[in-house]
């Protein structure tokens, strides 16, 4: 990201954001993005309408049109009973929506998200999740978010660039990458009087000529594709032979975390 906006040399390579050079035309650019960290290094003693709005204005918004821009944006974000709040009296949740609203309230092209949902708790994760995309959708503005939680990407994100160690592993449009099925996933439901049937689906299943794996005392099995032409079928006999209760059948699709291990491995 500090090489994307400017802030950093690469030590080899090139790069172009928005068709612009960050070095050579790092005023332009910064003029066009935004940028929400992921430390925490808000002003404790400014009250949120007063920090976007500076930032608004910083971006080149005057002051009375940054004013309402600010209230605004606070207001999206779900801030607008609090937005005279001082900063360090909000909680993380209502913090890393403050960061989204500084980010926005220029309107921008394109923003910049690092970590967007550190240290918030999985409801808060979804709601600003679901802001995020709200924000891309309705106003139009693109987002790059870089992230660690892959379910967080899988999530929101359209495309992806999954870097190990400073090297490319895999890039590309999300559902083309992990939109593959991989085999069937079976879920059964532990029955009291009958604490070997799960067992006893998994055997069958194997003995059917299925490839069948499951972890350790999970009720979650999970069938390779290519094993057969009916698993259904022989899924529902097997279920059915050992007495057991099914929850759940589906397919099981490629997910980001597949995709990694795939490509370190």
């Amino acid at each position: 990201m500090s090489i994307a906006l400017g802030l950093r040399k690469p030590t080899q390579g090139a790069i172009r954001v928005l068709t612009l050079e960050p070095i050579k035309d790092g005023a332009k650019l910064r003029s066009l993005v935004s940028y929400g960290p992921e430390r925490n290094i808000l002003p404790d003693e400014m009250p949120a309408v007063d920090f976007v709005k500076h930032l608004a204005e910083v971006r080149g918004i005057p002051r009375k049109e940054a004013k309402t821009r600010a209230s605004d944006v606070l207001w999206l974000v779900g801030l607008g009973e609090e937005r005279f709040r001082p900063i360090g009296t909000m909680s993380t949740g209502q913090r890393q929506r403050v960061k989204l609203a500084q980010a926005i309230a220029a309107d921008p092209q394109l923003v910049f998200l690092d970590e967007p949902t550190d240290g918030l708790d999985p409801l808060a994760r979804d709601e600003v999740l679901t802001l995020i995309r709200q924000v891309s959708e309705e106003y139009g503005i693109h987002i790059m978010i870089s992230s660690h939680l892959l379910e967080e990407v899988e999530q929101i994100c359209d495309n992806i660039v999954v870097l190990n160690a400073g090297k490319l592993v895999v890039a590309g449009q999300l559902n083309q990458l992990t939109g593959q099925s991989t085999g069937i996933e079976v879920e059964l439901v532990p029955i009291d009087d009958q604490p070997t049937a799960i067992d006893a689906v998994e055997r069958s299943l194997r003995q059917a000529g299925l490839t069948v794996t499951r972890e350790a005392d999970s009720t979650v099995l999970r069938i390779q594709d290519g094993t057969s032409e009916t698993p259904a079928d022989l899924i529902r006999d097997a279920v059915a032979e050992a007495g057991a209760r099914l929850h759940r059948i589906q397919h099981r699709r490629r997910s980001l975390e597949d995709i990694i291990l795939d490509t370190s491995s």
